[in-house]
């Protein structure tokens, strides 16, 4: 074998009342990674090619989210030989859709098997962590590991990795919806402050309990109540025009709930049902339309089974 491509989904982080512990993954869009081997004696990690950035992203190996997470692989796996990578951006760039978590995993996912490494989901959370840090600032894992391991996940303990699998109801949908904006994830994270009113936690604590529980019990009216962010939403809502209308307009539409995608400004709802996705998705594009402007970008999508998978090898 002398290449190896890979492709990571996007994913949703916080789902409303899990800040930094819940997420789950896309069907799509998602990035794209292809690992081979150098030739001669070179060592360590080369960005050979970028795609899809408008030049924006760093080339240099440990400037990049991809690049810091293969080194951080080849260095737990013993493995000298170099590797050059070539990215290929399907997500865009500050959009809370997880972009350096897919970039990261899709990395880790290709080096791992170009040298047949055979690595645990929890070594390959790990390294893809590494880049995740460079990329937000903090290594939480609440995108990388819905991302690696598909589906819903609560993240108990990021490193060492303790990442739970919540049932997904079936009929469960999510709508995306990116508007025409950017926010850098430390830029957002610096909002959140460092303290938190003990009426809000035990809001948070009370949601993030009933959340789990309907998703277990496949309980849509529990999911709908628990879709709610008392902490890190109301925060950062200055970041993104029109928050609350738009969220009134999908929950008018049939949504479940709505809230930010991570850091935004991509926003995000749950639905029960593929119609009820279709016209939810419809109404949130229209109010970001409104509110926003420019050309939203919308994605209708089941919670994904799989997360960062290889899709060729030669």
């Amino acid at each position: 074998m002398i290449s190896a491509t890979a492709f990571a989904p996007a994913t949703v982080s916080n789902v409303g009342c899990g800040f930094d512990v819940l997420g789950f993954a896309l069907d799509h869009p998602g990035d794209e990674v292809t690992a081979r081997f150098l030739a001669g004696n070179a060592h360590g990690v080369l960005i050979e090619a970028i795609d899809g950035d408008n030049g924006r992203l760093p080339r240099d190996a440990a400037r990049n989210t991809a690049g810091v997470a293969a080194l951080a692989l080849l260095t737990k796996l013993g493995e000298r030989r170099g590797i050059g990578l070539t990215i290929r951006k399907g997500l865009p760039l500050s959009s809370g859709l997880g972009g350096s978590a897919a970039s990261a995993a899709a990395a880790v996912v290709a080096v791992d098997a170009l040298i047949g490494g055979g690595s645990t989901a929890d070594t390959l959370i790990v390294c893809a962590l590494e880049g995740e840090r460079l990329g937000a600032g903090s290594a939480h894992a609440d995108n990388i590991a819905p991302c690696i391991c598909g589906g819903f996940v609560l993240v108990r303990r990021p490193n060492p990795p303790d990442i739970l699998r919540l049932p997904v109801p079936p009929g469960l949908m999510a709508v995306v919806v990116h508007p025409d904006l950017e926010i850098e994830t430390a830029r957002a994270r610096d909002l959140l402050g460092t303290t938190v009113l003990l009426s809000d936690a035990v809001k948070q604590w009370a949601n993030m309990g009933a959340l789990v529980d309907g998703l277990h019990r496949a309980d849509f009216a529990v999911i709908s109540r628990a879709l709610e962010d008392a902490i890190a939403e109301p925060r950062r809502a200055s970041l993104v025009p029109g928050l609350a209308i738009i969220k009134r307009a999908a929950v008018e539409a049939g949504a479940l709930g709505c809230s930010l995608s991570g850091s935004g400004p991509s926003l995000f709802a749950l639905c029960n049902g593929a119609g009820s996705a279709a016209a939810v998705a419809a109404a949130m594009t229209a109010a970001v339309k409104a509110q926003i402007g420019g050309e939203p970008r919308t994605y209708v999508s089941p919670i994904a089974a799989a997360g960062a998978r290889v899709l060729s090898c030669a």
